[in-house]
């Protein structure tokens, strides 16, 4: 069972499963579930291979998506997914649609990508645990590679510095990482109500992946956030919890 974070005591309504991006955990989403939690109860899941989940062998979105229909229990939920979170999402709903009832998709499109986050794990394990007194030096060290001081705080955020390890399967990751770019090839279709909301200055879901998103969700609407990037909801937390809030309680 993947280990999760509940917030709220609010009994009534449909409760929302929150799934993380690659490299996040449950904890990057403290703030933005609690807020959330007024109006519902609201459970957000560290992934397999990541925060304090189970490590296994595989990271593909069958996988992760089998996880969270456990974590739905008998549901049905709302589910709330961003980038890799998003994706396991997806698979979620058009797999299993009996157990979501709305869904939201945060900067990410049901298609393969180009990209690869390698770089980050690579520069992640170039940092000597061993060597290690404190999280600033494994910030020296990283910096030597990624030169943005937010990535670098994020990608620290998964340091467990008492035990000088990451709490990311890095080399699941790396080995999986054409799974993890990529999306499955899946028949069905998921009828349900489905926000892909992105970020304004991000690239992630351009208008080309529209005809593939309503062949899979005939029923999806798109937003936007001015000024978010891909962590829109690092970016613009207010805006995007309004938005998700809004869609969710209509």
């Amino acid at each position: 069972m993947l280990n999760t974070l509940t917030h709220g005591h609010v009994a009534e309504g449909v409760p929302l499963l929150v799934a993380h991006g690659l490299f996040g955990s449950a904890r990057n989403w403290g703030v933005i579930a609690k807020r959330l939690s007024a109006r519902r109860p609201v459970a957000a899941v560290d992934m397999r291979n990541h925060g304090q989940s189970p490590w296994f062998d595989s990271h593909g979105y069958l996988d992760m998506a089998d996880d969270l229909a456990r974590a739905a229990g008998d549901g049905p939920v709302d589910v709330l997914g961003h980038s890799m979170g998003g994706k396991a999402a997806m698979v979620l709903a058009l797999n299993r649609p009996e157990l979501v009832r709305k869904l939201v998709v945060a900067d990410i499109a049901p298609v393969g990508y180009a990209h690869t986050q390698m770089p980050m794990i690579d520069a992640m394990r170039t940092v000597d645990l061993a060597a290690m007194a404190a999280r600033s030096d494994a910030d020296r060290q990283l910096a030597e590679h990624i030169a943005e001081p937010a990535v670098r705080a994020f990608l620290l955020q998964s340091l467990d510095v008492p035990s000088r390890s990451w709490r990311l399967n890095l080399d699941v990751l790396a080995a999986e990482m054409d799974e993890i770019i990529g999306f499955p090839d899946i028949g069905s279709r998921f009828d349900g109500p489905t926000l892909f909301l992105a970020g304004g200055e991000s690239d992630y879901v351009k208008p080309d992946a529209r005809p593939r998103i309503k062949a899979l969700f005939p029923n999806a609407i798109f937003a936007k956030i001015p000024g978010a990037g891909h962590w829109l909801h690092a970016d613009r937390p207010h805006e995007f919890e309004a938005a998700v809030d809004a869609f969710l309680s209509a």
